[in-house]
């Protein structure tokens, strides 16, 4: 059973970072693709940012240098470096790992950016 479980989101002042992890189980964690999504209120799930099983990573055109997705193999953990941050980037941040051409979801964290 594949299971991705968030956490790290938080309330922090525009311009600040925060980590985020995404602990794996079920998984090949080594050679899945995963990646971070996000959904603001009212707004369609997004993509921020994936990386391959051999590490190689593609981002938002929105979080392009500020953002950072990495991946520990030795740990089965994902993780999403964000500094920068901007109230835009309000939103439930889900992890998401691709088995077999399904996708499973984490529950996600809730990351709040104020002004």
């Amino acid at each position: 059973q594949v299971q991705l479980v968030e956490s790290g989101g938080g309330l922090v002042q525009a311009g600040g970072s925060l980590r985020l992890s995404c602990a794996t189980s079920g998984i090949v964690f080594s050679i899945n693709p995963m990646g971070w999504y996000r959904q603001a209120p009212g707004k369609q799930r997004e993509l921020v940012a994936g990386i391959t099983g051999g590490g190689s990573t593609n981002y938002a055109d929105f979080v392009k240098g500020r953002f950072t997705i990495s991946r520990d193999n030795a740990k089965g953990t994902l993780y999403l470096q964000m500094n920068g941050l901007k109230p835009e980037d309000t939103a439930v941040y889900y992890c998401n790992a691709v088995r077999g051409g399904i996708n499973f979801w984490g529950k996600g964290t809730l990351v709040t950016v104020s002004s």
